[in-house]
This record gives structure tokens, sequence and C-alpha cells, in this order.
């Protein structure tokens, strides 16, 4: 076999690996799931206590503002979690210090640009391209969270590279949703405004960010990255870093606009009420994500290496078991948010929004089906298939923006939500099918079918029983718990909890679910 070769042999380290980062990342689902208490306590709170015209104003601006955090991002973040890793197996050290330069230069040179740009256009975004004066006050405060967000993203990056789960599980989950938090209480305190809490998001970003840099300096002193440090040998690998980002910046532009543009449609053809409808069940949908997104902080740097160590059987084993865990441990949320939509939306938000519950239903369809197939777009990107990753890109933008037209102005915030899920599908489809003309990894591991099968059979009974007898959620919520365990249950053993958590079984309920 040359050296170029990719093995197919089965490695000794292959299922280790794949165990440690399911361990690994269950922390971080852990830390997740306590800061989606933090985070749903807020967005109940605030939805309740605004009006919806405020709530609306406030959710527009701060689309707007995560726009160009996305933007000053630059894909950096996706730069450093595949180059890092390959930097760092082949100990490169200048180049993996000129790669933590160069990235972070990037990210305060284009968040000072575009807080520049909003403040010096002021008056032609109040005339031209936004109609409420209440949203564009709004945005020029919360505008100063471009480089928070960017940041954030880029410390959580660096900090899976360097397998600092308990990093993220403290900044990400605890403290962030905790200064969100304080800042919606203190102005229910205080009975003070909306603008009052965008401030409060400004400073509490802040007080983040600067938390982040005390624990990169403890993981850099622990790594020794700063041993011999020399400004004059430092290698910036610019052309490997920016010709990497470059292309999937087009990409991120293209999702920003897909993830985004529902909302200045329907600020366009309706009102900022209509934004507050659609917006307030948002977060709850993507809770179908939350399992996908805990687990992708340490998806991309093993995949990177096992990339570089040409190990295809490591590869697919990380990808198949990775999505397995994904869709029995996203199903909870989604038999809940879309079989349940209804008697949830009025429970956490009131009578007022019951029109969001249809919304929600179809949005937690879209996410659920999302994080299903598992890491297909990351995995591409560790595979450098750049062109296809643009493409579709495209496709999806296009798709978005077509069908938001056509659905939109006729059925308002529902239209909406048909636009994004049928997106989000389309999207998963196209990536997925990058898989079988692009990578190594199996397009689909027979032996889960039943766990697929299971899913799907389990959502849309509970919607059937729902829309046939209309039970109380006191009901319907223990029903939607029985059938999740019954499908953590019947596929326990290819999960293969008893090797990753020997430490469950000895626990009395969990050894009863979870034992052979």
């Amino acid at each position: 076999m040359t050296d170029n070769a990719i093995s197919t042999e089965p490695h000794p380290g292959n299922s280790e690996a794949t165990k440690q980062h399911i361990r690994g990342s269950s922390m971080l689902l852990a830390g997740r799931f306590i800061s989606l208490g933090l985070n749903f306590l807020t967005q109940i709170v605030t939805v309740r206590y605004l009006s919806k015209t405020d709530y609306g104003a406030f959710a527009y601006a701060l689309a707007l503002a995560s726009i160009g955090s996305s933007l000053a991002l630059f894909s950096t973040d996706k730069s450093i979690s595949r180059f890092l890793p390959i930097y760092d197996e082949n100990e490169e050290d200048a180049k993996q210090r000129g790669a933590l330069v160069l990235t972070l230069g990037t990210i305060i040179g284009i968040s000072i640009g575009l807080i520049f740009l909003v403040y010096g256009f002021r008056g032609f975004i109040e005339q031209r391209l936004i109609s409420s004066p209440l949203s564009v006050s709004l945005l020029l405060i919360v505008i100063m969270l471009t480089p928070v967000g960017a940041l954030d993203n880029w410390f959580q990056s660096l900090f899976a590279v360097f397998a600092s789960a308990r990093a993220i599980f403290v900044r990400r989950y605890i403290l962030g949703p905790g200064l969100k938090l304080a800042a919606v209480l203190f102005v229910i305190v205080v009975s003070a405004n909306v603008y009052v809490l965008a401030w409060g998001y400004v400073i509490g970003g802040a007080i983040g960010i600067a938390a982040y840099g005390l624990m990169l300096r403890q993981i850099m002193e622990k790594q020794r990255l700063f041993r011999n440090w020399n400004w004059r040998n430092l290698h910036l690998p610019v052309r490997e870093i920016m010709g990497f980002s470059a292309p999937l910046m087009y990409s991120d532009a293209v999702f920003i606009l897909r993830n985004n543009v529902i909302l200045i449609i329907i600020g366009y053809f309706h009102s900022s009420v209509g934004v507050a409808e659609f917006r307030s069940v948002v977060p709850v949908a993507r809770l179908n994500e939350v399992v996908l997104q805990s687990f992708t902080f340490l998806y991309t740097p093993l995949a990177a290496r096992l990339f570089a160590r040409r190990e295809v059987e490591g590869i697919n084993d990380l990808y198949w078991r990775t999505a397995l865990w994904i869709i029995v441990f996203s199903f909870p949320v989604f038999v809940v948010t879309f079989a349940l939509a209804e008697p949830v939306t009025i429970l956490l938000f009131g009578e007022r929004y019951a029109s969001s519950s249809s919304i929600l239903a179809v949005l937690s369809l879209g996410y659920y089906f999302n994080a299903a197939l598992g890491f297909n777009n990351y995995t591409l990107r560790v595979y450098g298939v750049i062109r296809y990753i643009l493409l579709i890109d495209f496709v999806a933008a296009t798709f978005t923006v077509v069908s938001g037209l056509i659905l939109i102005p006729r059925y308002g915030a529902f239209g909406a939500a048909l636009s994004a899920a049928s997106t989000l599908i389309l999207y998963n489809l196209l990536n997925h099918l990058g898989l079988r003309l692009h990578t190594d990894v199996n397009l689909f591991d027979w032996h889960y079918l039943k766990a697929y099968v299971m899913v799907a059979a389990g959502g849309f009974g509970l919607l059937i029983l729902q829309l046939v007898f209309d039970p109380p959620i006191i009901v319907g919520l223990p029903i939607a718990a029985l059938i999740s365990l019954l499908i953590l249950r019947l596929n326990r053993s290819q999960l293969n909890i008893a090797e990753t958590f020997p430490e469950l079984l000895k626990i009395g309920p969990f050894h009863k679910i979870l034992g052979a």
C-alpha cells in the first residue's frame, strides 16, 4: 500500500477514539441541558414580559447582529477545527501559533469595520432598509455583540481542539445563559424597557468573552503553546487558513441568508407581530438540534485526526455511531415539540401565541430531520470538498428565497415555517448525497435502520393520537416519555452504552433500562 493510500483496515484505537468522543460530547450534552433550562426560562420570561411589537423588534435586531457576528467570524472557527489538529499531529508549532494570531486578528478587524459601517450608514438604514424605528434603535445597541458572537465561536473551536470540554461546559452552558437570564430578570425587577434589555445582553456577552480569555491562558500554558514564544518566528499559514476559510465564508454567508432572510421577508410583507409569532417558537424547535450541537464541538477535530491518519473504518464508526446517539437522544424533544406542539406552545407562551403551534410543529420536523442523518456537512468539510459545499449552499439559499417569497406573503409566519423546514430537509439530503460522491463514509449503515423506523413511527403515531383524541398535556407527556424510553431500550446494544458509560449500569434504574 502506498503512503497516500487510505487504509480500510480497522485500527485498534478507532473504537476507543469514538468512545472518548461520545463521552466528552455527552459531558457537553449534560451542560447543554443545563443551558437549555436557563435559555428556556429566559425565552419564556422575555416573550411574556415584552409586548409582541417590542419582542418582534428586539428579535429582528438580534438577528441582524447575528449576521454581523457570522461575517466577522469569517469561518475561522472551521479552519482552526480542521488545521490545528493536523498541525498538532505533525508537530508544526510555528504554524499552530500563527493560525491563532491570524484568525484572531481577522475577527477583530472585521468586527470593528462592521460596527463603524452600521453607525456610518444609520440614515440610509432608517430610510431604505428597516421600516421600524424601534428596530433601528435596538440595532445600534446590539451591533456591539458582533465581536462577542464571533469570538464566542472562535473560542469554542479552540477549546474543542485542545479537548477542553470543561471550559466549553462552564462558559457556554453556565456563564453565558446565566448572564442573559440575569439581564432579563433585572429588566423585570426595575420595570425597565427593551433598550435596557439590549444593553444587558451586550454587557453580559462582554463578561463571557473575558472569562473565555482567562480560560484560554490557562489552557495555553498547560499545552505549552507560549513556550519560546517569538513574534519573529511565527509562521502565518495565510494560504492554508484563508484558502479554506474564504470559500466557507461564502457558505456561511449563504447559511446566514437562509436563516435570516425569512425574518426579513416577514418584516417586509407583514409586521413585527408576525416576526414575534415566528421567532418566539424557533428556539423551542431548535431544541431538536441540541444533541447534534453538543456532539459538534469534538466531532470535527477527531474526524480531522482520523482523516490525517487515513483511517476509513474509524471515520465510519465515528460517523454512524454518533448519528445513532443523535437520533435516539433527540427523539424526546422531537416527539414533544412535534406531536404535542399546540399544548406546549400555549403552556409556554400563553393563549396569545396559540397560532404559533403549527409553526412549531413544522419547524421541529425540519430541525429533527436535519439532525437525524448525522454530521454529513462537517464530514465534507473535513474531506475538503469545498466546491460541492458551495454548490448546495447556493441551491439551498435560492430555494429559501424563492419559497419564502411565494409562501410568506400569502401564509405569513406559517408560510415562513414551511419555507424554513423544507429548506432544511433539502439541504440535508444534498449534504448526505455528497458523502456518497466525495467521501469514504457509507451512505447509510443498515444496522441502524430499526432505530430510524422506530423514531418515525413513534413521532407520527403520537401526532395522530393527539389530533384524534386531543388529550391534555398531562397525558401526552407521559406517553411521549414511555415511547422515548422504549426506543432507548430497544437500541441500547447498538448504542453500546454499557461499554461507553459502564458506570451508569451501577445505578439501579439505569441498569434496568440499559442493561443487556
